[in-house]
């Protein structure tokens, strides 16, 4: 059986954990070499050796997403041990300060919008000049529902930014469809994370998101991998443009 990602190379960013690590895991089981990012330099080490003892490629660079700096290293990083650069997964990102908006500062404003939505860009700039040389490319970004269909009391920077994300996506698809590069932003529901615990810290929160979701129940994170490897494989050849709602029916649900 083939592997829908064989001879292609991938970045990675938030890829210590969560959505970012599951995915990387997955795109190396289908024939990837991958690069993977994220400020912790300790998980990613483990991750490049879970991959490596699967007989798979990997290569790390722990920086942080707000460097347009990184941003170029993590591209070069591609280049210098694998030759090219086909897929991106910019899927770094942060809950950002929450609380009353009446109340949020202007630095946790502008943090949030650094990493969740000026971090994916600068990202993209890079790895879409890069990809151009190829003759192409998928770049996919994590947005969320938040914000989308509907959103929560005290989320207003999260919101902003992952929004801002789909808007994004699609000038990006419109510009650089031509020459070849295909740019989409997949939305999740709740995911079982660091970043879901951190949010809903009690039973009761966990137990009101779960049942917002048609499924009742939140997604694995390794469900959340599958969606993107359809987006940046060739299965997914005439999508752009898109903002891919993977979000267990939440968008939809009023029960």
């Amino acid at each position: 059986m083939s592997k829908r990602l064989e001879g292609k190379v991938a970045l990675i960013t938030g890829a210590s954990a969560g959505i970012g690590r599951a995915t990387a895991l997955l795109f190396a089981a289908e024939g990837a070499k991958v690069v993977v990012g994220a400020r912790r330099q300790a998980e990613l080490d483990e991750l490049v050796g879970e991959i490596s003892a699967a007989g798979g490629r990997a290569v790390a660079l722990a920086g942080d997403v707000r460097s347009e700096d990184y941003a170029k290293a993590l591209v070069g990083q591609a280049v210098q041990h694998f030759g090219r650069l086909d897929i991106a997964f910019n899927n770094a990102g942060t809950l950002g300060e929450g609380g009353p908006s009446t109340g949020v500062s202007e630095a946790g404003w502008a943090d949030t919008l650094a990493i969740n939505l000026t971090g994916a860009f600068l990202g993209a700039k890079h790895q879409i000049a890069q990809m151009l040389e190829n003759g192409g490319g998928s770049v996919i970004f994590t947005s969320t529902f938040v914000g989308h269909t509907f959103a929560f009391p005290g989320v207003a920077a999260y919101a902003a930014s992952k929004s801002g994300l789909i808007g994004l996506t699609q000038a990006l698809a419109a510009e650089f469809g031509p020459q070849g590069v295909r740019v989409n932003a997949v939305l999740p529901g709740a995911v079982d994370t660091d970043m879901y615990r951190d949010m809903n810290d009690t039973p009761e929160a966990r137990s009101f998101v779960t049942n917002l979701h048609a499924l009742k129940r939140v997604a694995r994170p390794e469900e959340l991998a599958r969606s993107v490897l359809y987006l940046a494989s060739d299965d997914s050849a005439f999508v752009t443009g898109t903002a891919s709602l993977v979000d267990g029916g939440a968008s939809i649900t009023r029960t």
